[in-house]
């Protein structure tokens, strides 16, 4: 059978999926992607779930356009709303970072006390409860919400003192929780991994989402071992401003995110 080296299409409200993208490209070498980071929109996390299921629609349709093999949902936001709509209405794959995370930190935890960090919306429509229930009803979820999270992120602030304070009051509950595994519930969190883990402490293991979600994809797509060269294997487009996304695309991605498209809705 032929390997199918059409590219694997991700999306994210922002340059948070940049991380599962980085993931792809160290783990499978021949893979051609495209990344779409919706920052003219941007954030998913606080609107309704209305929105971000249309907006989760319209960005397939592009996707769908350059001929992706398959669609990653790297939005923890847009998972929670839209991944059982695109599986039912696509005609490719389509796999979120929900259920990857929840996997893992089944594999991480040690008393079954997991809390979960996200955005509104990710925490507020249960996507995750939902998961953990289906993969082992066993574990004990603490959620919480972080609001404000994604905005230093994406302003390039993830180590300041303001971020630190607001770190400490939001993981308050599940700190109280006594949980010995924390997920980073949004594609953007893993940047503030640092600070994340100076307030939870040493005991805590932290859990990203991205490299479960990069093995599911491989097991999805496969992988012939080659290798493509560097400038061959990702497009990169955004609904927002190009130079922005290009100079904070590198921190999340490296400097793969050189070349990037300018998108406008019409």
């Amino acid at each position: 059978m032929s390997y199918d080296t059409r590219p694997i299409g991700l999306f994210d409200s922002g340059l948070g999926g940049l991380t599962v993208v980085r993931a792809l490209l160290d783990l499978l070498p021949d893979a051609r992607i495209v990344y779409f980071g919706d920052t003219g929109r941007f954030p998913y996390g606080p609107k309704p779930a209305d929105d971000v299921l249309k907006y989760s629609i319209e960005i397939s349709d592009v996707l769908i356009e350059r001929d992706v093999k398959m669609i990653v949902i790297a939005c923890n936001s847009a998972s929670a709303v839209a991944l059982d709509h695109l599986r039912h209405s696509l005609t490719v794959p389509v796999t979120g970072v929900i259920e990857p995370g929840v996997r893992a930190a089944r594999r991480a935890t040690h008393t079954g006390r997991v809390g979960v960090i996200g955005t509104v919306g990710t925490i507020a429509s249960g996507a995750y409860q939902r998961a953990a229930a289906a993969i082992d009803a066993s574990l004990e979820l603490t959620c919480a919400a972080c609001p404000g999270f994604v905005e230093f992120v994406e302003a390039g602030d993830v180590e300041s003192d303001q971020v630190h304070v607001l770190a400490e009051r939001l993981l308050a509950p599940v700190r109280a929780a006594d949980v010995d595994t924390l997920v980073l519930g949004c594609t953007h969190y893993p940047l503030l991994a640092r600070t994340i883990a100076d307030v939870m402490g040493p005991e805590v293991v932290l859990v990203s989402s991205a490299e479960e979600t990069a093995f599911e994809v491989r097991e999805l797509v496969g992988s012939t071992g080659q290798v493509i060269p560097p400038e061959c294997r990702v497009q990169f487009v955004t609904s927002g401003d190009v130079a922005t996304f290009r100079r904070l695309g590198s921190r999340f991605c490296g400097p793969e995110v050189e070349a990037v498209e300018a998108w406008k809705w019409s």
